[in-house]
């Protein structure tokens, strides 16, 4: 009797350490962090900053990997960058390049994602990697990019375009570019929103466009809009963690 009670209090151990578990794309650290330090299998957690560390799907293969609040243990067999890594898609064709989708969070943009705007299917390719134009758009054509001082758009061939701020615009708002030389250098993560340092800035101008599902994207400074147009606030974040 005494046998059978502990072996189902050792399944109910068990079952309460699985469901603990910090799904994919989950926070599993940092300072003040109280939940689980432990993501599922086939996601490890990997520290962003001192205040945020998230379960990143693919990092290692099929392993949880148990953390403490802002640290990250990584197995000796895996590679964890150090700014924010993979994800799956592209707005290119070919290999799959790593990197993360940026979101909006707010209306009329929530879950548009930022990406590269193409000037048409025959040629995106090309234009892609001469540079471009970052807007908010929908999640299938989503960009994926490597966040540190620096964000890059990272292409499926490898090669990488940067996003940078036209500080020279004479308004408040700046329109941003994509770019084969970084420029902007002052990008940073404050959680998992997406910020400037110097000084530091988090807000976003959202401008809608004649294509209804594809918005124009500026860094705010101050209070000028585009003249005519209705644009509205944004932040902009890291994929979901719901």
């Amino acid at each position: 009797m005494l046998y059978s009670i502990f072996i189902a209090f050792s399944f109910f151990l068990l079952a309460a350490r699985v469901s603990a578990q910090a799904p994919a794309w989950g926070q599993c650290g940092g300072i003040g962090w109280a939940g689980s330090t432990t993501c599922a299998s086939g996601s490890v957690c990997t520290k962003v900053n001192d205040y945020y560390s998230q379960c990143i799907p693919g990092a290692v293969s099929s392993t949880t990997v148990a953390t403490a609040p802002g640290s990250t243990t990584t197995p000796p067999t895996s590679t964890v960058p150090t700014t924010v890594p993979q994800g799956p898609t592209t707005t290119s064709t070919g290999a799959t390049p790593t990197g993360s989708q940026i979101r909006a969070v707010e209306g009329p943009v929530y879950h548009f994602y930022l990406q590269n705007q193409g000037t048409s299917p025959a040629d995106v390719d090309s234009y892609l990697l001469a540079g471009g134009k970052p807007v908010l758009g929908p999640e299938s054509s989503s960009g994926y990019f490597t966040i540190g001082s620096t964000i890059s758009l990272n292409n499926a061939d490898g090669s990488k375009l940067y996003l940078n701020v036209d500080t020279s615009a004479a308004t408040s708002y700046k329109p941003l570019t994509l770019d084969t030389v970084a420029t902007t250098t002052d990008w940073a993560l404050e959680g998992d929103t997406i910020i400037t340092t110097a000084p530091r800035e988090l807000n976003f101008l959202a401008c809608p466009t004649a294509d209804t599902t594809v918005y124009d994207v500026y860094l705010q400074e101050g209070n000028d809009t585009p003249t005519g147009a209705s644009c509205s606030m944004a932040s902009l974040h890291l994929p979901c963690l719901c």
